[in-house]
This record gives structure tokens, sequence and C-alpha cells, in this order.
């Protein structure tokens, strides 16, 4: 039997502390699959006596991060720190640079510096795994990097956020509001204290991000991706939208238009028939269509402890299974230094249209002036219905309005032509309607 695999863990918090009692409960097992044993030779976390419910005694213990990242007696060093600079960024860099495999969960760091971590990594025929990365225990990674050879990607998108998930969830089945979901997922460890990372569809981007360089070959380009969060939407939204026959989510999704690559994160109206819409509570789902294949859908847990430790424990035993002199595959499907400069699409039409929601005074020349907004920017509306906004709002009125096909920046000019007008008496909410998904 080979050598052991020796692991060094940096970062014990809930996926760190999750992932060493697998490896220990599932040693033999895993001893088994990959051919010889895993163990944890060294951990690095800044506090050494709090309880993690693992005992980590017989391994050895680095105050530093990157002093084990560059320490002899680890094969694969275990990034679950966090963050995009500081000590993740560093002692992955390190470790790469040693000759050590990685295996990281760091969506962040991987977003803003995982085209040159590749290029070490690919320089020095070590691996840097990171399926957790995205959608938690659902092998995306792999499926997209192993098992998709000759698939030439048209779109992928996807639920990417399970705390959001929780929320537009929770809203439609209980009709409560988003500030008490998002209160309630905080209790339940759902949410951050500072939940702006998630709910602004930062998380979602960055995971997207990736997926992206995987799906088309471009580098990774987190910066250039429309984006728009959940804080805005409101039980009038979750409302109107289940009575046209959809249901709201956030997603995310890149796709190939003819003038480039267009990433956008937005809340959503799918079909409530739809597969996507009945992804519900905190699990994610990944849609990747292809012109060979067609449409490929994983859903499944994507986030906790137990679901990220998973997919880093099935990394690791994806080193443990290689063997020295083994060609390791491109980081990111292609080379790190040929991957293709991201080219920015302009945002498209796209079948479906927009769902605007305007809270307006209840005054004669309203509606005469939405529509004549509408038809200055070549909108052609499916359907307009008004109602009362609400027993405390006799002098207001709520319009609902459904577009044909047209473009984000027609929906964009109307609104900002309507609200100038001063016919508004709250913010417009717009909300993309994706009929194909």
């Amino acid at each position: 039997m080979a050598e052991a695999l020796r692991v060094g863990i940096a970062g014990l918090g809930t996926v760190g502390a999750s992932v060493a009692r697998v490896l220990r409960d599932k040693a033999a097992e895993l001893t088994r699959q990959c051919g010889r044993e895993v163990v944890v030779s060294a951990v690095s976390a800044r506090d050494r006596k709090r309880d993690r419910g693992v005992d980590l005694g017989a391994a050895k213990w680095f105050d530093d991060p990157v002093a084990m990242a560059q320490a002899a007696d680890i094969d694969v060093f275990v990034e679950l720190i966090g963050g995009d600079e500081g000590p993740s960024r560093s002692s992955v860099k390190a470790a790469l640079e040693a000759g050590r495999h990685v295996v990281t969960a760091n969506k962040a760091l991987l977003a803003k510096h995982g085209v040159a971590l590749a290029e070490i990594a690919e320089k020095k025929g070590v691996l840097l795994n990171y399926e957790a990365a995205v959608a938690g225990g659902i092998p995306v990674i792999k499926t997209m990097r192993e098992a998709m050879a000759g698939n030439s990607v048209t779109r992928v998108f996807g639920i990417l956020n399970g705390t959001c998930n929780y929320i537009l969830t929770r809203m439609e089945a209980e009709g409560l509001s988003f500030d008490a979901c998002l209160k309630d997922a905080q209790r339940l460890g759902y949410a951050e204290a500072d939940p702006t990372f998630d709910i602004e569809g930062h998380d979602t981007a960055h995971k997207l991000s990736i997926l992206t360089s995987l799906a088309f070959g471009t580098r990774i380009a987190a910066n250039d991706i429309y984006m728009e969060g959940i804080s805005n939407i409101s039980q009038a939204d979750i409302r109107a939208a289940s009575d046209l026959g959809y249901r709201i989510k956030l997603l995310g999704v890149a796709q190939r238009t003819e003038s480039g690559i267009e990433q956008r994160v937005h809340p959503t109206m799918v079909p409530t028939a739809s597969v996507i819409a009945q992804v519900h509570g905190v699990t994610n789902a990944v849609a990747i269509e292809t012109d060979i294949l067609g449409e490929l859908l994983l859903s499944g847990p994507g986030a906790g402890g137990n679901a990220t430790a998973s997919a880093v424990v099935g990394d690791i035993a994806d080193i443990a299974k290689s063997r020295p002199g083994f060609q390791h595959g491109p980081v990111f499907g292609l080379p790190a230094k040929e991957l293709r400069p991201y080219k920015k699409a302009q945002m498209r039409s796209h079948a479906g249209g927009y769902f605007i929601r305007l809270t307006v005074h209840d005054r004669i020349g309203v509606f005469a002036a939405i529509a004549k907004r509408m038809a200055d920017n070549d909108i052609s509306l499916e359907s307009i219905v008004q109602h009362a906004a609400g027993p405390d709002t006799a002098l207001q009125k709520t319009v609902i309005l459904v577009t044909h096909e047209t473009t984000e920046a027609a929906v964009r000019k109307a609104v900002d032509g309507i609200t100038k007008d001063d016919h508004l008496t709250d913010k417009p909410q717009v909300i993309r309607i994706e009929r194909a998904e």
C-alpha cells in the first residue's frame, strides 16, 4: 500500500471541524477507496483551546497557516480560513509554491486570484481542487471540469446561495416579510450577523464567475457581473408572481451571446411548474446547457458543515488516488495561460420580458402616462393590472405590468421616465421573467 496522504487543515470552524471528523470517522472506508491512508497530520487555527468535537491531539499545531503550508510533513494543504486576502491567499500561494496540493472552499479567493493561483499549481504540477467553493456538496466543478469533454456550453445558471433561497421560500410559503425571514435565517445559522454578502448577490456572483470560467474558457471576471440582491423583494412581489404563475428565485446566469459572455445575478420569476422553481429552502441547483448533452440539472445541499465537508473530502480523496508522475488536468478546464480574456456582452433582450410593479398616486392621467412611457421605449405590454395598494393607502394604487420580450435598457429608461413624471409614491420594482427556466 502507498504511503499515507498527510493532510494539513487551516481553519477549524464549522467546516474545518467537520472535515477532520469525516476523515476520522470514515478512515477505513477512505483507505479502501483510495488505496492509502488519509491522515490529518497538522492543523492551524486561532484558538487552540476551543472544543471542536473532534480529537486533534495527534496533529501538529501551527499558529501560522503559512508555516504549515510550507511544512515538509504535509502533502495536502486544506484552506478553510475564508476571505480573499490575508492568511488565506498567502497560505494557499505558499503551499502551491512549495509543491503541495491544495484543497479550498474559498470562492472569494478564487474569484479574485484563482487564475494566478492556477498558474502556480500548473507550473508546479500539483492539484488545486475547489469543489466546495461552488454549490456546497453538489459535484458541479468535477462535472464541468472532467465529465463534459467535447461539449460546448451555451448557458449555465442556477440557485447558488442557500440563504437567499431559504428567505424567498419562507416568504412565499408563510406570507412573512423579508425582514422576518432574514432574522429567522440568522437565528438558525443560515445567515451571518452581517448578511449583506449573501442577500445583495455577492456570494452568488463569486460562484457564478468560477462557473463562467469553466463553461466558456475565459479568465475569471467577478467584477463584470450585473448584480441585484433580494433585499427589496416584498410580499406584493411574491403574491403577484404567484398570481401570474411564477415563483421568485435569485439566479446566477452566464451565457454566450454574439457580443460576448453575459453574467448576471438578480431576482428572477420562473414558472412554478419548472424544475428550478421546485428547489426550496437552503438547497442549491445548477443547470448546464450544452450542444451535445442538452440540459443537465444538478441539485443538492448547498451549504452547511456536512455538505461542504463532503465536497472537501471528495477533493482530498481524488488527490489520494493520484500517483507520482500522473499528469494533472488544468485547474479551470483549460491551462491558465490559455484562458481567454473575458469579453463582457451587452445585456440583451430575452424571452419572457419583465415584471414591473409601480406604486402610484391614485389620480387621473397616471395610467396614460405610464402607457406613453412604455410606448416611447418600444415596450409591448402583455398585461397590466391595477389594484389598491393597501387599506392604509387609499390615495395610492399598485400597477403590475408584464412586458413582452424587450431589453434591460428600454425597461430602465421607461421606469426612470415614470419616476421623473412624479407619479410614484414608492421605489419601483423590476424583475426579469425567465420562461424557459
